[in-house]
C-alpha cells in the first residue's frame, strides 16, 4: 500500500484534482522534515499557484495506514503537521486533509482546528528540547507498537530489558 503511495512516478491529473505521490515537505519555522504519502491538489480559485499548472490550486494531504485509528489522535497529530509544512512552503491555508485506513479501506476527513495546530507546535517544540538536552523520553511499549513502521528504530522492548546508557555503552563496547 505504501509502495504505490510513496511511487513519485505515477502522479495523475484527473479533472480539477491532480495527485502527488511521495511529496518531500519541510518546515523550517517547525524544524521537521517528511514525505507526504499524496497530496491532491484540488483546483479553487481560493487556491495557490502551482509551477507547471494553469490555475490555482488546494492541498489536501492523504495519509495512508495499515491499520485502523490509533489512540492519542497520532494519526490526526501526523497529517496536522503535513499541513502545517504544506502551508509554509506553498504560502497558503490548508484546512482539511484525510487519514486513509488499509484495514476498512476508507478515508477519515481531519479538519484541522487551531488546537490540533498547537498541539502539533508544542509536540515538536518538545521533541527539539529533548533532543538539545540528550534527553531520550523512555518508550511506553502498546499493541500499536506492533503494527508501528517505526518499530525497527524504536526498539520499543528495548526500554524493559536495560537503560539506554547502558545500551549504548555495550554497542560502544563491542565496537573496539
Amino acid at each position: 500500500m505504501h509502495e504505490r503511495a510513496h511511487d513519485v512516478h505515477s502522479s495523475e491529473r484527473r479533472g480539477d484534482v491532480l495527485t502527488i505521490r511521495g511529496l518531500s515537505i519541510f518546515s523550517p519555522a517547525l524544524g521537521v522534515s517528511g514525505q507526504c504519502d499524496i497530496v491532491e491538489f484540488h483546483k479553487s480559485d481560493e487556491g495557490t499557484e502551482l509551477r507547471g499548472y494553469e490555475g490555482k490550486w488546494i492541498p489536501y494531504p492523504i495519509e495512508y495506514k495499515h491499520g485502523m485509528g490509533k489512540s492519542l489522535y497520532a494519526d490526526e497529530m501526523q497529517l496536522c503537521g503535513q499541513a502545517m509544512c504544506l502551508e509554509e512552503m506553498l504560502c497558503c491555508r490548508v484546512n482539511k486533509g484525510a487519514v486513509f485506513y488499509g484495514k476498512t479501506k476508507r478515508r477519515t476527513e481531519i479538519v484541522f482546528t487551531d488546537t490540533m495546530r498547537d498541539k502539533v507546535q508544542k509536540a515538536l517544540f518538545e521533541m527539539h528540547d529533548l533532543q538539545k538536552k540528550g534527553h531520550t523520553p523512555k518508550v511506553r511499549m502498546s499493541k500499536a507498537c506492533n503494527s508501528c513502521s517505526l518499530k525497527d528504530e524504536c526498539l520499543p522492548g528495548l526500554s524493559k530489558q536495560i537503560s539506554v546508557e547502558r545500551y549504548i555503552s555495550n554497542v560502544l563496547g563491542e565496537l573496539s
